[in-house]
């Protein structure tokens, strides 16, 4: 069964940054005060790396989301070690 699934969800007073995957892709959704990005992409690194290139992005989002994305990837691939 292929269900979407939240990765990681990073939210500021200037935006939001979703990072989501579903049936082995990976989407990006951004949004701010005024703007809004979604993309799909091959992998969650591919995402990751394109939100470098979505000009409305302020810096701090940038640096947030890609922590709190980095996190979850380092919890997940814990946890599914522990299978």
């Amino acid at each position: 069964m292929n269900v979407t699934r939240h990765f990681s969800d990073t939210r500021t007073d200037q935006g939001r940054v979703r990072f989501l995957t579903h049936a082995g892709r990976a989407s990006l959704k951004a949004e701010g005060p005024g703007w809004h990005h979604d993309s799909t992409h091959a992998s969650l690194a591919d995402a990751a790396t394109f939100l470098a290139a979505v000009p409305q992005v302020p810096g701090e989002l940038y640096r947030q989301a890609l922590d709190d994305l980095e996190r979850q990837m380092q919890f997940d691939g814990s946890y599914r070690g522990a299978a």
